[in-house]
């Protein structure tokens, strides 16, 4: 028995060692053919660098083709107009003429020369080309077999290691039941194998029992299990019609239970960025301008010199620092105003982190674009006269840490923007790598820290060599500590945003609200904010649950309602007439009012009269009577009846009408035949103007209470006017926006269009000037070549 396992396992030993080598061959392969795919690889880029070579020359012969092509167009015209000139003087020209000849087959030939070397090159361009493409085919060919054959050497090789650790498990399992019965044949001998066979036996007997026990338990759970199955199943049917929970996309609509403590950490933490956020971009703006004041004046003074192109250039980026930082405020703003407490704050849901992504994009765009300005601009700074050793070291040292700090900008870029997939495109980031994400997005923030710590160290240095020079003016002070302390302001704001970031990093990698709930997978964008609208219709509903129920009206005061109601609807025709009438009414008052207004002007001037004739009468009086003589002023305190009556006996033959005047108003009485109205009268007319002026005053109580209510109507109109208005220009303002954002995106491309025509611009000028002197030598050649002809021909007319 041991004789057979100590074969069996010799024989699995020696297939283990088989397979080792086989394993170590495979491996190699694996590895031999890895180099392959690397040195095609290198190869196809190799390849690819040739093409672009070799399209660059092509580019190149054309546009020299081109030249040629003018070139001889030109000879050619110079050619007709040498033939003409030649035609009018032609006894004279002979020998001119043969030169011209002579000069004409040497430019053909030339022109010959160069059409043949042409389409040589171009020859030789198409066969580069297609040489290049099918090399490309092969080569690409080539690399998807190499790829799809390290494809299945990787499955082969796993595919032995765990049929190699399968047979090293069950080795060493082999190896310890050796071990076991060597161990108990050796202590126990034949009796103890008999023992343990009956031992065996009996627990052999007491499992079969207890499966037959189980399985009879199993029957009865299975039969119960089918009886509740088709009950539930039937439940279902019946009452449930439809059951949402099997789709993931009716899941993603559940509103999460709220987490008002996460909300209200999420703004208060946003809050917080938001001032980091600010403090960055007052850090930022004073960096770029002061770094503006400094080219204007250093090297060069802009008020005493010209300042380079370089520097101009440079100066003009820079002063449109402001169109690309302060957006970057205003984008977290608006993140800051869409967490609330009512909304559920995920990656998912947070819309509004787009938009400071794309601001941030073009800032980092603005960096990229002003990195290669600045580094020729400190260029220009060592190879000023002044600049020592130090400063130039200072000055490559700041070089370094400019294109790191853009090279940090970057990276946080590309960081936020993976953090912005979530609420747009939730394909492309999953779940699993948001922790990822924002443990680097954490790294590159402390890397951004250390780099502005190394520019604050670096500027320091190169300002205290900058004071020690003979030139420095107080100017030039200012603004390197302006700059200096913008630097320093951008070091510590990065030093907080990297600690606030890393405490924060829990709460920002913990597990998202959907994370606990069932069946919930990956949220799309509009599934969110459809549960972000569910959320607020179960919120609205819940709050009008917890409204108390008003009071009912009884049924019989609700058609007394509903007859006045319709009764006023019926009427409503009749009240317009009333109004109409009612305004006819109040235009003949007027007209009246008009009138006695009048009438009570003329009765004033007629009382004055009336005054002036009682003091001619008093006058009279006195002259004829001797006495005291009361006065008129007593005469009216004291009795204005007793005046009237002595009034009336002066002008007893005289019938015009008597006034008396109190606080009511004026009453006028005519006396006929000397006779003076009683207090019955004088009541009855006091009663008619007490009536008249009631009936006035509810009629302009009337018009007043209409007018009220024309005003109230059209105060409601107005309101509605004033809510449309203020929502049209809220649509308006946001369409103001969109277009500011397309006029800057507007003249961000005319910049970059007119700086790309502004290079093509100089080097079509270069080529102009070196196409000029080629021009000029060639014409000063010809030129030579007539004078020496003209020389010849007058030599031979010697001879």
């Amino acid at each position: 028995m041991a004789a057979d396992l100590q074969a069996k396992y010799q024989k699995l030993a020696q297939e283990y060692s088989k397979l080792r080598a086989q394993n170590q061959v495979l491996k190699k392969a694996v590895v031999d053919e890895q180099g392959q795919g690397t040195s095609l690889k290198e190869e196809l880029k190799m390849k690819d660098q040739c093409v672009r070579k070799l399209q660059q020359e092509m580019d190149s012969l054309t546009f020299r083709n081109q030249q040629l092509a003018k070139r001889v167009e030109l000879l050619q015209e110079e050619l007709v107009t040498t033939e003409a000139k030649g035609k009018k003087n032609k006894k004279n020209a002979d020998p001119p003429s043969q030169m011209n000849q002579q000069l004409q087959s040497v430019f053909d030939e030339d022109l010959q020369n160069k059409i043949e070397e042409n389409e040589r090159l171009h020859k030789q361009v198409q066969e580069a080309q297609e040489k290049h493409r099918q090399i490309e085919t092969e080569l690409r060919e080539r690399l998807v077999v190499l790829e799809r054959d390290t494809m299945q050497h990787h499955a082969v090789v796993d595919g032995l290691k765990q049929k190699y650790m399968d047979t090293i498990e069950k080795l060493q399992n082999d190896k310890a039941n050796l071990e076991m019965i060597a161990v108990v044949g050796l202590e126990g001998g034949v009796e103890g194998a008999l023992v343990k066979s009956h031992s065996l036996e009996r627990e052999a007997k007491e499992c079969r029992l207890r499966t037959e026990e189980c399985q009879q338990q199993l029957k009865n759970i299975h039969a119960d299990l089918s009886s509740r199955l088709d009950q539930s199943t039937s439940i279902i049917q019946e009452k449930i019609p439809f059951n949402d929970r099997r789709f993931a996309e009716y899941n993603t609509l559940d509103v999460p239970v709220h987490d008002r403590r996460h909300q209200l950490k999420a703004r208060d933490l946003n809050g917080q960025a938001l001032a980091f956020v600010r403090d960055l971009v007052g850090a930022l703006l004073n960096l770029h301008t002061y770094t503006e004041q400094r080219i204007q004046i250093y090297p060069i003074d802009s008020a005493t010199d010209t300042i380079s192109p370089l520097n101009q250039k440079f100066s003009e980026y820079l002063h449109e620092n402001a169109a690309y930082v302060r957006p970057l405020e205003e984008g977290m703003l608006h993140l800051f105003e869409s967490i609330t407490e009512e909304t559920v704050t995920t990656l998912e849901t947070t819309v509004k982190l787009k938009p400071f992504s794309v601001v941030f994009t073009s800032y980092v765009c603005f960096l990229k674009k002003i990195l290669p300005y600045q580094l020729k601009s400190l260029e220009e700074e060592c190879e000023c006269s002044l600049c020592t050793a130090n400063l130039q070291a200072r000055n490559i040292e700041l070089q370094s840490d400019m294109q790191k700090m853009t090279a940090a900008f970057e990276k946080l870029q590309v960081y936020i923007s993976l953090l912005t997939l979530p609420s747009t495109k939730p394909e492309m980031l999953l779940q699993t790598n948001y922790n990822v994400v924002f443990t680097q997005l954490a790294a590159c923030l402390h890397s951004l820290h250390d780099v502005m710590k190394d520019i604050s160290k670096h500027y320091s240095q190169k300002v205290s060599l900058e004071q020690e020079l003979p030139t420095i003016t107080q100017k030039l002070k200012n603004t390197n500590d302006c700059i200096l302390s913008s630097v320093v302001a951008l070091s510590n704001v990065t030093g907080k945003i990297g600690t606030f970031f890393s405490n924060n990093l829990d709460f920002f990698t913990a597990p998202s609200v959907y994370g606990s709930r069932v069946g919930m997978g990956i949220i799309d964008p509009l599934a969110a904010e459809c549960m972000l609208e569910n959320k607020k219709k179960a919120a609205a509903y819940i709050k009008s649950l917890k409204k108390s129920c008003p009071g009912s009206v009884p049924y019989e005061e609700a058609l007394a309602n509903r007859r006045t109601i319709l009764s006023s609807t019926e009427s409503r025709e009749g009240l317009s007439q009333q109004v109409q009438q009612s305004q006819e009414k109040i235009a003949k008052l007027e007209q009246e009012k008009e009138h006695w207004m009048l009438e009570a002007q003329l009765a004033k001037i007629k009382l004055e009269k009336e005054n002036q004739r009682l003091i001619e009468l008093e006058s009279q009086f006195k002259t004829t009577f001797t006495g005291p003589v009361p006065s008129i002023g007593s005469i009216q305190e004291n009795d204005a009846i007793a005046k009237i009556e002595e009034l009336q006996l002066v002008e007893r033959d005289s019938s015009e009408p008597v006034r008396s005047t109190s606080l009511v108003g004026m009453l006028t009485t005519s006396t006929i035949n000397n006779e003076i109205p009683d207090a019955e009268s004088r009541e009855q007319l006091i009663k008619s103007h007490y009536m008249m002026r009631v009936a006035e005053l509810t009629s302009q109580l009337q018009i007043a209470d209409s007018k009220s209510v024309h005003f109230y109507a059209e105060c409601r109109a107005l309101v509605k006017r004033l809510a449309l208005a203020e929502k049209s220009r809220e649509t308006f303002s946001e369409e103001i926006k969109v277009a500011n954002q397309n006029v800057v995106r507007l003249q961000d491309e005319l910049t970059t269009t007119k700086r790309s025509y502004e290079d093509q611009l100089s080097m079509m000028s270069d080529h102009l000037c070196s196409m000029n002197e080629t021009l000029s030598k060639q014409r000063e050649e010809i030129d030579s070549l007539r004078m020496g002809s003209k020389g010849n021909a007058k030599k031979n007319r010697g001879r």
